[in-house]
This record gives C-alpha cells, sequence and structure tokens, in this order.
C-alpha cells in the first residue's frame, strides 16, 4: 500500500509527492504520457533543449515559490522579450513605449498617452464588455487591429467580440522603453531544461509511466490510501454532467541547418491569415551557439475528447459547469483534485507550484 496515488507527473503532481516523502509517505506518481513533467516536459534535440508543449518562462514575485524552485534547478537570466510580426511589420512585446513609437513615431510617453487617449475617445467606450472594448480602451483601435485581433481569435477560435475581457488584462502595458514581457521580480528557464527539475523533485518517488488512471481506475485506486489527481475533473466523473471547453494546440517541430532563425525564442505573428499564431527558437532561451537550429510553430485547434486540453475556456458557461464538478469533487473523501486540469484554472507555473505547497501543507 501507498499513502498517495499522485496521478500525474506534472509540476502539482511533483511538488506534492516531494513534500509527502519529506514527512516519511510513500508515493506511487503514474502518468498516462511517456515521460515526466507534463507540459513542462523539456527534451534534448541537437543538443538543444527543446519545449515540447510550447515555450515555458519561470516567473514569480512570490519569494518562497522562487527559493523552492531553487532547490532542483539552477536558472538562468532569461527574460522573455517576444516580438509581433505583422506581415513583416515588427513590434516589441509587450505594449511600450518602443511598440507606440513603431505604430505611430511617437517618442516620450505623453505623446503616447495622448494617441491613445484620442482612439478611446473616438471609439466611445465606456464600460468594456468584451475582449475588443478591453483591448481598445487599454490601447486604441491601431494596436488593437494590429497586435491582438487576429492572434486573439486564432488563438481561442472565437471573434473577440464574444471572449471575456479579463483575457486581455494579463498583457502589460507600459509607458517606458522597457520590453521585459512579465512584471515579477524573478525570472527565468532551469539549466539544462525543466525535465531535470521535475526529475530532481521526483528523486526517490516511485514512478510508472504511460499508465492511464481513467483505464485502471479501480485496481490503481486499491493501491493507496488517498488520490492526488491532476487530471481533467470532468473526466474523472466521465462527463456525467457534461464536458468541460479546452483549447488545443498543434505543434509542428524542425530542424534547421542554421545558426539562428529568428533572432528571438519567440516571435507572434498577429496577422488573421498566416495560420500558426508563434514560432518558438528554443536555442534562445538558453542563449545556445549551436551550429543548427531547432523551430516550433504552434496551431491552436478546436479541442474534442482524446486530445491534449491545453488552456481551459474560463467563460461563464464553463465556470459555472466547473462550479458543479467542484460540488462533486467535494464528496470524493480520499480524493484531492490539483492543478490546471483538475482546478480548472489557468494557472502559471509559479501558481501551480504555491497551490501544490498549500495542498501539501494543509493535508500532511
Amino acid at each position: 500500500m501507498y499513502d498517495y496515488l499522485i496521478v500525474g507527473a506534472g509540476l502539482f503532481g511533483a511538488v506534492f509527492a516531494h513534500e509527502a516523502k519529506k514527512k516519511g509517505k510513500k508515493c506511487l506518481v503514474i502518468d498516462r504520457r511517456p515521460h515526466i513533467g507534463g507540459n513542462i516536459y523539456t527534451e534534448q534535440t541537437e543538443d538543444i533543449e527543446v519545449h515540447r508543449y510550447g515555450a515555458h518562462i519561470f516567473h514569480t514575485s512570490d519569494r518562497e515559490v522562487w527559493d523552492y524552485v531553487q532547490q532542483f534547478a539552477t536558472f538562468n537570466r532569461y527574460t522573455n522579450s517576444p516580438v509581433a510580426n505583422f506581415h513583416g511589420e515588427i513590434y516589441s512585446m509587450p505594449f511600450n513605449m518602443y511598440t507606440f513609437n513603431k505604430m505611430w513615431g511617437v517618442v516620450t510617453p505623453d505623446e503616447a498617452r495622448s494617441k491613445i487617449a484620442k482612439q478611446v475617445k473616438e471609439s466611445r467606450i465606456d464600460n468594456p464588455k468584451n475582449l475588443e472594448e478591453q483591448a481598445i480602451s487599454l490601447v486604441g483601435r491601431d494596436i488593437y487591429e494590429k497586435l491582438v485581433k487576429g492572434y486573439t481569435e486564432k488563438q481561442w477560435g472565437r471573434k473577440a467580440t464574444e471572449l471575456p475581457a479579463f483575457i486581455i488584462k494579463r498583457l502589460p502595458v507600459r509607458f517606458t522603453y522597457d520590453n521585459n514581457y512579465f512584471n515579477d521580480t524573478y525570472q527565468g528557464i532551469p539549466i539544462g531544461g525543466y525535465t531535470r527539475m521535475v526529475e530532481n523533485m521526483l528523486e526517490g518517488i516511485e514512478v510508472r509511466l504511460g499508465v492511464d488512471f481513467l483505464e485502471n481506475r479501480e485496481a490503481l485506486a486499491a493501491e493507496a490510501e488517498k488520490i492526488v489527481f491532476t487530471g481533467m475533473i470532468d473526466a474523472y466523473f466521465d462527463y456525467r454532467l457534461g464536458e468541460l471547453e479546452y483549447r488545443g494546440l498543434k505543434f509542428e517541430t524542425e530542424i534547421l541547418d542554421t545558426e539562428n532563425y529568428q533572432g528571438n525564442a519567440v516571435v507572434n505573428f498577429t496577422d488573421d491569415k498566416t495560420p500558426y499564431t508563434r514560432i518558438i527558437e528554443h536555442k534562445h532561451f538558453e542563449f545556445g551557439t549551436q551550429p543548427k537550429t531547432v523551430v516550433t510553430r504552434e496551431y491552436p485547434q478546436k479541442w474534442v475528447r482524446g486530445d491534449e486540453p491545453y488552456y481551459p475556456m474560463n467563460d461563464d458557461k464553463n465556470n459555472s459547469l466547473y462550479a458543479k464538478y467542484k460540488e462533486l469533487a467535494e464528496k470524493e473523501k480520499n480524493v484531492i483534485f490539483g492543478g490546471r486540469l483538475g482546478q480548472y484554472q489557468y494557472y502559471d507555473m509559479d501558481d501551480v507550484i504555491a497551490a501544490a505547497l498549500a495542498c501539501a501543507k494543509n493535508e500532511l
């Protein structure tokens, strides 16, 4: 018998398992994929750490979380500064004075504020009701049309007028010449990749890969006193109340016989004609000098059951359905639900770690 069966070898499961082991608990970690790390899994190709499931940049202002991850990896000084490509025009992201200068030729913050204020006034939006109105009220119509609309509608598969306003609030707007995407105090990429970091978290803990809990539920549940479930909460309950919606992704990765393909780790393609949302050039995450390079194109797509779920669609309809599943989850006496899928939340990595630590502290 194990004290805990932990379903999912991603960040939440790995952190909980590590903390439980420190308390003398015996854990079994399983994952239906053939690898640990969940969506932050990295693998070497051409001596480059490739982010298999899209770009993951660790960032946090939580000193406790930052100190915690330092136990398992040494982080480099990578700063996330993506650029936007609109039909060959290159703009700095997030929106800052470099962006405003390229868009309008303005030089000072006052000039930029005046330009945005004029466009906001012309749009006559007093109370933003959707993403389009929220974006225009933040940065004006020019930036919205070139750098927000096409990218966002590709990403979510819906018109911007059908998306909730809160989505755009994640994107910083600065009136300084600062193109650091995040406002957080700490930021970087673990040297040697995320997989090694998760391996260190799971050191000394039994892990079984290629094991699907939902297909072997009865036998696996019998092996442990309690279950920590980090998969899809609606799948756990056999979708009895209906399916929660997610956004899917397709990745196309290729090795190129060139040292430097695009000059930046992340380039967003913000027009509505380019079918992918961004190209990732992985070597730039670790300032690589390898003779070849590896790039990945990301294509958002409609999610159907059986696909990998990436982004929860946290609109009113889905949040209401999740609330009903949460009520069912609270009645499961020996099951803890955690992580992005188990709690149907758009978590960043530091959020997942903080939630896992809080859960472990409460449980153990």
